[in-house]
């Protein structure tokens, strides 16, 4: 992270209180950057955030798809650098309430693209999309210029957005960046439908994790920290390398089956007793097997990640379970 870069900068974050939202508000605000935050819901509990982050935010509580809002913000806080983060970013909601998840995940992107062309002074827009905008595809790994493929509601949200980010792009400059990541996993994960967070608690609490799939599926595992500095390089060099329009991946590229996964994380040994499972073998509509090639990144951001499998999961298992231990 270039710190010159960031100190003083004006940084509006959609979906600030979230996952990966909360770990890059957080990373930038060591920095002395000054963030904008927006979220549908500013819950002040169940996150990463200290009572002194909520404090250094400028916090909006509402949906981003308001549209005269947006342009609002951009305005009277004279915004330099956009995080479009806020989405319907679970794929079981997607598929039981699909116009929530269009509504969120399609408005809201072109809302904060179109507020950002008429405010005219973004330095840089990151747009978070997911590997499932691809669709499914014979050929692994994913590569950037893969056609948009999807199917189903959250993977049609998602390649939607990323079209619509590339129009504003190409058709009116704007300086816009979409990244493409596998599954996210480390400390502050708070959606427990996820794989990685529903393992940390089963195995704190000594419960069966019930696996929806077979435990064959394939996806990628990248922590937190790595697709935070793959955002922060994003937009660090976007004008400066001319990039506008560009998608990245960000991998780790070890991708694994589920069953792996649970291998690898009792292996560890974080606790006297192994996590056991039930195989429900229920999924529906999921891609079986989904990867991506970083290579892009790694040659034009110069983006590596830094911790493997086993790192991550430690850290991670450190932190939900010192999270336990004080409910």
């Amino acid at each position: 992270m270039n710190k010159n870069f960031w100190k003083g900068k004006k940084v509006l974050i959609t979906g600030f209180e979230g996952f990966l939202g909360s770990h890059l508000s957080r990373s930038l605000l060591k920095v002395k950057t000054r963030i904008i935050g927006l979220d549908i819901k500013v819950l002040r509990r169940q996150t990463i955030f200290s009572r002194q982050d909520y404090e250094s935010i400028k916090i909006y509580k509402a949906s981003v798809t308001n549209y005269t809002l947006l342009k609002e913000i951009l305005h009277r806080h004279s915004v330099d650098i956009v995080f479009h983060l806020a989405a319907e970013a679970i794929v079981g909601r997607s598929y039981q309430n699909p116009q929530r998840a269009f509504h969120t995940n399609i408005q809201g992107t072109w809302s904060v693209l179109e507020a950002c062309r008429q405010y005219g002074k973004t330095e840089a827009i990151i747009v978070a999309s997911s590997d499932k905008a691809y669709g499914e595809h014979k050929r692994l790994p994913y590569k950037e210029d893969y056609p948009l493929l999807a199917n189903h509601p959250y993977d049609v949200s998602k390649s939607c957005a990323d079209l619509i980010s590339r129009a504003y792009a190409h058709t009116y400059g704007l300086p816009v960046v979409i990244t493409r990541c596998g599954n996210i996993y480390g400390p502050g994960d708070f959606n427990f439908s996820r794989l990685v967070p529903d393992a940390m608690r089963c195995l704190f609490y000594g419960k069966e994790l019930f696996i929806r799939s077979d435990g064959r599926f394939v996806r990628d595992y990248v922590y937190i920290d790595d697709v935070v500095d793959g955002y922060i390089k994003a937009a660090e060099l976007l004008r400066k390398g001319n990039f506008s329009g560009e998608v990245f991946n960000f991998s780790d590229e070890k991708p694994m089956a589920v069953l792996t996964l649970l291998t690898k994380l009792n292996n560890l040994r974080l606790t006297k007793k192994k996590l056991s499972y039930n195989i429900l073998d229920i999924a529906r509509y999921e891609i079986k097997k989904q990867y991506l090639d970083p290579a892009k990144a790694k040659r034009i951001l110069r983006w590596r990640p830094r911790y493997n499998i086993e790192e991550g999961l430690r850290k991670t298992a450190d932190w939900y379970f010192n999270y336990f231990c004080r409910q």
